[in-house]
């Protein structure tokens, strides 16, 4: 299919084909990873501005990473050091860099909605890395493909969200890719967490983590969102690990062949245990890795680049959008 979006916004919206063409594409940007030279001119001339009006480390290197191997010139743009610390708007921000040339605009907001807002007034592509709790689609395709290249396959996989689901984004991407392409979805968690408002969504809900983990193919732990939630949601965070961290312990219950996943950062001793965290069940870095080439992905297609097809391409092959 051709790719006919302009932005990125969520993964709700998008269809199972969408999904599995940036997947596929993405693979091919991975294996330009592994080359000698990592560089490709798809977004020779463009400039991408990193609006990252809430913290972050991982998600915006590897932004700013993804475009600087496509060739594009990278802002990295710091509220703390801006004029929205002198009350200016969002939208007259934005503006104000798509009037210097700005091609793309990714942002990351505390706000729900802060992507969807900035794309109806922008010319620019606009990506969101994350808004409130709302949805971090990149996140959620990136979980997808480490998923989909360690078994080969989503559809018809058990997977297990484990955490805090209320306040996660990185929940709520997954559950929409993972159901779109035919997995089945529980999520554990305490049931202040883990709400019942949940299950119209297609997913199990459960507060047993011996249920949510025996028959799971991938197990994704999420980190307590400390910053978005109120500290009435459970008793301590020694309480939660006592009833949900993963050890080693917990992970002798799983399947042989099962996966850890976790978006990071991660609380060592609180959701899961170094020797897990570490361990040879763990893709944890792997993700990393995948989440830089799914960038990339995303910044080509929406870029009108040409999606590559389920079959490989050629060893090289012409990564210059069309």
């Amino acid at each position: 299919m051709r790719w006919t979006r302009k932005d990125l916004l969520d993964l709700q919206s998008l269809s199972a084909e969408e999904i599995v063409t940036i997947l596929d594409t993405a693979r091919e940007f991975k294996a330009v990873g592994q080359r000698v030279i990592k560089k490709v001119p798809a977004l020779r001339g463009k400039t991408v501005v990193n609006l990252f009006v809430e913290p972050s480390t991982r998600t915006r290197i590897s932004f700013e990473l993804a475009a600087q191997r496509l060739s594009a010139d990278v802002i990295n743009f710091t509220a703390e050091a801006s004029s929205l610390k002198k009350g200016e708007t969002l939208k007259d921000t934005a503006r104000n860099l798509e009037a210097l040339n700005t091609d793309f605009i990714v942002i990351r907001h505390s706000a729900a909605g802060a992507p969807h807002f900035l794309s109806r007034v922008l010319e620019a592509h606009v990506v969101n890395a994350g808004d409130g709790a709302h949805e971090h689609p990149t996140q959620g395709l990136l979980d997808v493909f480490t998923m989909r290249e360690k078994k080969g396959r989503i559809a018809g996989l058990n997977v297990t969200i484990l955490g805090d689901i209320l306040y996660s984004r990185v929940a709520r991407s997954n559950i929409w890719a993972l159901q779109k392409l035919g997995a089945r979805v529980t999520l554990c968690g305490p049931p202040t967490l883990v709400p019942q408002t949940f299950e119209p969504m297609g997913c199990r809900v459960t507060s047993h983590l011996a249920e949510a983990i025996a028959d799971a193919d991938v197990v994704n732990l999420l980190r307590i969102q400390h910053e978005r939630q109120r500290k009435t949601m459970f008793p301590s965070l020694g309480e939660y690990t006592s009833l949900f961290g993963i050890n080693r312990e917990r992970l002798a219950c799983m399947k042989p062949d099962v996966l850890i996943m976790h978006p990071g950062p991660i609380n060592r001793g609180v959701e899961v245990d170094s020797d897990v965290a570490d361990g040879s069940h763990s893709v944890i870095l792997e993700q990393v890795t995948n989440g830089l080439a799914v960038r990339m992905a995303v910044l080509f297609l929406i870029n009108g680049g040409k999606p590559f097809a389920a079959a490989s391409p050629p060893a090289e092959p012409d990564l210059v959008a069309q």
